[in-house]
Parts: C-alpha cells; sequence; structure tokens
C-alpha cells in the first residue's frame, strides 16, 4: 500500500530525473490565498489535493476561484491527469461543480500528444478512452505480448486497467527492443477518498530505472506543461505567476524551477495529516507559502 512517506521516499529516489532547482530553508504561512492575491496575477491550481479529493470537490475551492477572479487574477488548472482527452477533462471539472472556462485548462496529455511522432504507437490508457485525440496509427495495450513487439514506440496515459503482468509484458517488450517511452502523467500517486491511487509515473520510472535515455515524462514538474501555461498568459513575468499545489516534488519543485511563486496546500493531498515541515527540510523544497486549503 502507498503512503506519503514511501511516497516522497520514491520522489527523492527518481529526483535526479527532474529539473534543478535552488534550496529554500523555509516558507511564509498564510491563510487564504487573499492574502496574496496583490502579489501575483495569475494562479495555476493543481487538481488532486487542492481543489478536489477523487470525484469529491474540497469545500470552498469554487468559492476561492470566483473570490481571485473578481480581484483580477487569471486562473489556470494544471493537472498531471492524462485518462482524458480534453473534452473529457473539461466536462469532470465542470461536473465536481467548478466554475471554470475551457481555456483555463491545461493537462500533461496535451503536452504528450503534442510530442508524438509519426510511426505506430502501443497506448496505454483506460478501456473507456476512445482515444480520439490520437492522430497517430495506435493499438491498445492489454494481454496479447504480440501487440507490445509490434509497436514502434509507447505511450502511457492511465493505470485505470494497468496490471502487474501488463506492466511486466512492457519490461519484457523493452528488454527485447528498447523503444521510446512517453509518460502522460508523471505522478506516482495521486489522492483519492480511500487512501492513494497508483499513477502512470510509478511505472514509468520503473522503466527509466532500466532505460533512462528512452523515457520521457510529461506533466509538473517536467517543462511542457508550463511552456503551455506561459503561452496562454504571454505578458506575465514568471514572478507574478502562482503555482498551488500539495506535491513538493511536481507542483512545488517544477514551478520554482521556471522561476514561478509557490504555494504548498497541505490539509488534503499527498501530506494530508502530516507536518509538511519535515519532508521540506528533508528535500530542501520550500514553497513561498503555504497554507491549509486555498
Amino acid at each position: 500500500m502507498l503512503t506519503t512517506q514511501s511516497i516522497f521516499d520514491r520522489y527523492q529516489e527518481v529526483r535526479a530525473r527532474f529539473p534543478q532547482v535552488t534550496p529554500r530553508d523555509g516558507c511564509v504561512e498564510i491563510q487564504s490565498l487573499l492574502d496574496i492575491a496583490d502579489q501575483v496575477n495569475a494562479f495555476v491550481f493543481d487538481a488532486f489535493g487542492v481543489l478536489n479529493v477523487g470525484e469529491t470537490m474540497i469545500p470552498g475551492a469554487d468559492m476561492r476561484l470566483d473570490q481571485l477572479r473578481e480581484r483580477g487574477c487569471a486562473i489556470r488548472i494544471l493537472t498531471n491527469a492524462a485518462s482524458y482527452d480534453r473534452s473529457g477533462a473539461i466536462a469532470k471539472f465542470k461536473r465536481l461543480g467548478l466554475r471554470v472556462k475551457d481555456e483555463e485548462i491545461i493537462t500533461s496529455r496535451e503536452a504528450a500528444l503534442q510530442h508524438l511522432g509519426a510511426g505506430h504507437w502501443g497506448v496505454i490508457a483506460a478501456d473507456t478512452d476512445p482515444l480520439t485525440d490520437l492522430p497517430a496509427q495506435v493499438t491498445r495495450l492489454k494481454d496479447n505480448s504480440d501487440d507490445y513487439d509490434a509497436v514502434d514506440q509507447f505511450l502511457f496515459l492511465s493505470t485505470a486497467d494497468w496490471t502487474t503482468a501488463r506492466q511486466n509484458l512492457l519490461m519484457s517488450s523493452m528488454q527485447r527492443r528498447p523503444r521510446n517511452l512517453l509518460i502522460g502523467n508523471a505522478d506516482l500517486a495521486a489522492p483519492r477518498d480511500d487512501g492513494f491511487s497508483v499513477e502512470p509515473g510509478h511505472f514509468g520510472h520503473q522503466i527509466a530505472d532500466l532505460f533512462p535515455d528512452r523515457v520521457q515524462f510529461f506533466g509538473k514538474p517536467f517543462p511542457e506543461v508550463y511552456d503551455l501555461i506561459e503561452a496562454s498568459l504571454p505578458s506575465l513575468m514568471p514572478d507574478r505567476i502562482a503555482m498551488c499545489g500539495d506535491t513538493l516534488h511536481t507542483d512545488i519543485l517544477g514551478a520554482a524551477a521556471r522561476g514561478w511563486r509557490t504555494v504548498l496546500v497541505t490539509q488534503d493531498g499527498l501530506f494530508a495529516g502530516y507536518d509538511t515541515e519535515p519532508f521540506s527540510k528533508q528535500a530542501r523544497l520550500f514553497a513561498d507559502w503555504r497554507l491549509s486549503r486555498i
């Protein structure tokens, strides 16, 4: 079973693959994002653990986004969830009850799809994913080992229907013939109502342990999603953008590496029930600000 400590420890183990960031030694406690709204022109929100846990919106998240807009702040949601195409991601946030505009949502899936080259792709996706946003020739990978060997490259979007047996098929096929593997969601885990789910990054790093030059990760903390956010906010300097997230190694590290400001949200995500100070000290990853809920 995944725990906060085991997830943190694994992030530390694979940290050499992440962007470099200047260590920090402390952060400022705040009570609400309204406390810093005059220092920030755009707030970028992680989803899981910040706006929602599983399929449930965190109380007050919708009101806070509305208040920040009223103060003239731009809003973006930057999620590493890659199980949905764009229309599915938009529908999910609206289903949660968040009042968001389509252009305010950016996903790691979008970043990954921009890097699909020519050839036959083996795709790891939820059975319910129609894959209609994939432009290339694709085979949905399941339990047929021949399918793994037949494709030119791999794209990992979702763990919804992934199993240890299928991971072993992928690993064996890579050992027979190493090929490029794109991970559409760099997270190791995500907070759910009943614990943590295992996400594509968990399996991607297992492959990268053996084939480090063959695996490319998309989503926080890797740069491509930040490129998409900054392109949507072309008039803003990086230090006027604030990333609000629950995970030190994805949300905080990735944004800090871009020169953004950072806010660690502690009550409902990875560190729910824990004091974040020891984790930040060990990793030397401190956000600019810290609060329980946005």
